[in-house]
């Protein structure tokens, strides 16, 4: 594995916590870390991907930004009246 050494800033609390769970998992602090931004880019590039979708959908039914949110905001104040 080519591996490059970074240094990192983190407030105390943070730390502690992130010793304390890799501790818990029997990891190192690199390891934990390593996974932290592993997972981070994953879960934003998914999010990336259901925007996209989103997009898709919307421009295949010629629904703009603006009626897009009023049906998103008179769906949520339908679901208020009916709770």
């Amino acid at each position: 594995m080519d591996a490059s050494t970074v240094n990192i800033s983190f407030k105390k609390d943070l730390l502690q916590l992130i010793d304390k769970v890799a501790k818990e998992e029997m990891r190192s602090r690199s390891e934990l870390i390593r996974e932290a931004a592993r997972m981070y880019i994953e879960r934003k590039k998914r999010w990336e991907q259901i925007f996209a979708f989103g997009d898709h959908q919307r421009n295949k039914i010629n629904l703009s930004e603006a009626d897009l949110e009023n049906e998103i905001h008179e769906f949520r104040k339908s679901k208020r009246i009916s709770d």
